[in-house]
């Protein structure tokens, strides 16, 4: 199996959040909105591990342990991302915050809007956690997926088609599972069908 399509870039996608126009709050929702905003144009890999949990990383890179550190540090400094984000609905409830960002620009995630989660650990928030689609555009999210795979080489093409082609026909949930899911089974089932199908 082409081993680097397993880096697709949704993590780079998934950190891209930023302050919404509204303003006000306490300062607890400011400092989440901070730490979302900070994840959102970073370039400095140090910023990885000061805004993000070791779950959020290895949720978005679906790599773990160190590898989904590495993965963060690198999209840092090819500084990558959304060029817009809107966030709205922030709720803060004690030591953990949620909220919501639509994000356009970037990669494969340009367009949709989802949930993430946050954790305060010690007096710093960090993301945790990607919960799922507010706004799904599935249709978009299928065409941003072709464009970031047109570059494959003709030995990997009908592999890349095979893997479009399973978004395509998966359900919001089914995406969200290959996606954002805790477990990489369903993204390594579509990996070995499209890997396994002989060439026409």
């Amino acid at each position: 199996m082409p081993k680097h399509l397993l880096s697709l870039p949704f993590a780079v996608l998934l950190v891209a959040l930023a302050l919404s126009a509204c303003g006000g709050g306490s300062d607890e929702t400011s400092e989440v909105e901070e730490v979302v905003a900070t994840s959102a144009t970073t370039t400095d890999p140090a910023d990885c591990k000061k805004l993000q949990t070791q779950q959020f990383m290895e949720q978005v890179s679906r790599e773990s342990g160190e590898a989904a550190v590495e993965s963060c540090e690198e999209e840092a400094k090819n500084e990558e991302g959304a060029k817009e984000v809107r966030v709205s609905k922030v709720e803060v409830d004690g030591s953990g915050a949620t909220a919501e960002a639509a994000l356009k620009g970037g990669g494969a995630l340009d367009g949709q809007a989802v949930e993430v989660a946050l954790v305060k650990d010690g007096d710093q928030w960090k993301l945790d956690e990607v919960v799922k689609f507010t706004d799904f555009d599935h249709a978009h999210l299928v065409q941003r997926l072709e464009k970031e795979l047109s570059d494959t080489d003709k030995s990997e093409a009908k592999f890349a088609s095979c893997f479009v082609e399973a978004f395509k026909q998966a359900s919001q949930a089914e995406v969200e599972e290959l996606i954002f899911g805790e477990s990489p089974q369903a993204l390594e089932e579509v990996f070995e069908a499209c890997s396994s199908r002989p060439s026409a």
